[in-house]
């Protein structure tokens, strides 16, 4: 039987972005779809600032920001009339440290698009009407090919062959079949009465201003209407349900919507000239109790789901996947101990944790404000909706240098990693440190002359295919002539302001900071500690290309 790295069950953007990050890093990837063909659906509205972090270290964010819109200002709406108006984003604006100051809006189908199309450029490409029915783990003592240890699950579809992987993710939604097959508990609560109707809908061209989110909020109950980028009469359509005598929502309907639209707007009902991919929305807040079995992971919806409020479903799912694939490629590739797959629970769970927490929250203060005029979708957005602050400084992989963290400016272990504008030491190109981190590898950033030593044991003992890059940001001020390959400059000294690393560093003697895959800080510490950074790398990378080529690192990690 073949056997692939990774099968990935789901071709949602979670499952896409997950297989994207595995096939760059080489892994035999497969991802699978039950559905027989991309699913059309009124669903996610778009990337949030760290998901487009993310889009843009996978080589796509340029194409997702011109397929999509930046986010339109709310225009609210009580008894037909206007009443307010709002742009949560209106003071926003890119910072040194944060590239992407707002999400965007794109259309989920085109967003998947997209990632389909970045996957196949690996030579991977989803396979439609691929149902799974039945997972066994077990061992081949005869399978020990690289990055394999006879450990693999066998795989069951509805039709078709068996097929068998080393490790299986299910990224397949609140309803998900992985989950059911491995007996992994669900728990949580579905509120029946937050009920919400969906849809795409054409509106008869120029009846609505298409700069604005539209919103009417009356005491009988809601529509909203978003133009969806890239149409020119397609709108995004939610609303409170129409209901029967008893009180029960109806189903979704076209003349449903229609009827809706008449009653809360001052547009005829024959405006609506098509409505399809019709829904209904019920508030779920439910965690499964954990993230990983054995070979098989849960990810995005799969693993949680919760209120829309604030637009947090589908990105905690894409930062879900980013978490967890360089750690899949690293234990794959033979580098790291299967062990750091443990991490991945370890760091996501209590962030999915205070994601149905906060969702939650600005569900309930988003109801309050709707019951007054000029109450809206914008009491759902906050800085926390931007993803940009979360962190993970409780996890066993966020180091902690010899200087206590407290003592410490800048991030601390398991923070994002700042970005800063920069330019390239050789060419004088514009660039910035986030670009410096993209692509599969961990990075080591040195500042100050003191972190020279350390950048060169780390490049001897990790350069190549160890997957570890070494890169040494200059002041404005330093000399650097014969700079190494691949080092940056400071100029405006937005870089070592946001690390906390002036060029002596804190000790004199410079700082380095090790710099995740997923662009989390792992190790910030004093040039001078080697060994915290060796130990740190070894963990990941393993002992490097050779132990004897670099005897001053493999001191350090001793």
């Amino acid at each position: 039987m073949d056997m692939t790295d990774v099968l990935i069950v789901g071709a949602g953007p979670t499952g896409l972005v997950l297989a994207c990050d595995l096939a760059r890093r080489g892994a035999a990837v497969r991802i699978v779809d039950r559905s027989p063909a991309p699913p059309r659906t009124s669903r996610a509205k778009g990337p949030n600032p760290r998901s487009l972090e993310i889009l843009d270290d996978l080589g796509v964010a340029e194409e997702v920001l011109a397929a999509g819109s930046a986010p339109l200002p709310m225009l609210k709406y009580r008894d037909r009339r206007p009443v307010a108006e709002a742009d949560p984003w209106a003071d926003s604006v890119p910072s040194p440290d944060a590239h992407y100051d707002r999400g965007w809006l794109i259309a989920q189908w085109r967003l998947e698009g997209i990632l389909r199309d970045r996957l196949a450029g690996y030579g991977v490409r989803v396979e439609p009407g691929r149902e799974v029915v039945g997972l066994a783990q077990g061992r081949d003592e005869d399978d020990r090919s690289a990055g394999g240890d006879g450990g693999h699950v066998d795989v069951t579809y509805a039709d078709g062959p068996a097929g068998r992987a080393r490790y299986v993710v299910g990224c397949d939604g609140a309803h998900s079949s992985v989950r059911k097959l491995l007996g992994i508990t669900f728990e949580g609560t579905t509120a029946e009465d937050q009920v919400m109707v969906c849809g795409d809908v054409d509106l008869a061209d120029g009846v609505l201003d298409r700069t604005r989110w539209h919103q009417w909020f009356d005491e009988d109950g809601a529509v909203m209407l978003c133009p969806i980028p890239g149409t020119r009469t397609g709108w995004w359509f939610q609303a409170g349900p129409e209901r029967d005598g008893r009180g029960r929502p109806l189903a979704p309907t076209a003349d449903g919507f229609r009827r809706l639209l008449a009653h809360h707007t001052a547009l005829p009902s024959r405006d609506l000239t098509r409505a399809e991919l019709l829904s209904t929305y019920r508030v779920n807040v439910r965690m499964a109790d954990r993230f990983r079995a054995g070979r098989v992971l849960l990810a995005g919806d799969a693993a949680h789901v919760h209120a829309i409020a604030g637009g947090l479903g589908m990105n905690t799912g894409i930062q879900d996947a980013f978490n967890l694939g360089w750690k899949l490629g690293l234990v794959l590739a033979g580098h790291a101990d299967a062990e750091l797959l443990d991490t991945y629970e370890e760091e996501r769970l209590p962030v999915a944790a205070r994601t149905l927490d906060l969702t939650s929250e600005r569900l309930r203060a988003t109801l309050e404000a709707i019951r007054r005029p000029g109450g809206g979708l914008d009491t759902a957005i906050t800085p926390d909706t931007t993803g940009l602050g979360v962190g993970y400084r409780w996890s066993s992989l966020a180091a902690r240098g010899r200087a206590p963290a407290a003592e410490r400016p800048g991030p601390h272990a398991g923070d994002r990693a700042p970005d800063a504008p920069c330019t390239d030491a050789a060419t004088g190109v514009r660039t910035r440190l986030h670009r410096v981190f993209a692509g599969p590898r961990t990075t080591v950033l040195g500042f100050g002359p003191g972190s020279a030593a350390v950048l060169r044991e780390t490049a001897d003992a990790y350069g190549g295919d160890a997957g570890v890059r070494v890169c040494r940001v200059y002041a404005a001020h330093e000399d650097r002539a014969g700079a190494e390959p691949g080092a940056v400059v400071d100029d405006a000294g937005h870089a070592s302001a946001a690390y906390g690393a002036g060029a002596s560093g804190d000790t004199g003697a410079g700082t380095v900071v090790v710099v995740r895959p997923d662009h989390h800080v792992g190790v910030l510490a004093p040039a001078d500690d080697a060994r915290s950074v060796g130990e740190y790398l070894r963990r990941l990378h393993g002992t490097g290309r050779s132990a004897e080529r670099s005897p001053g690192m493999v001191d350090a990690v001793r």
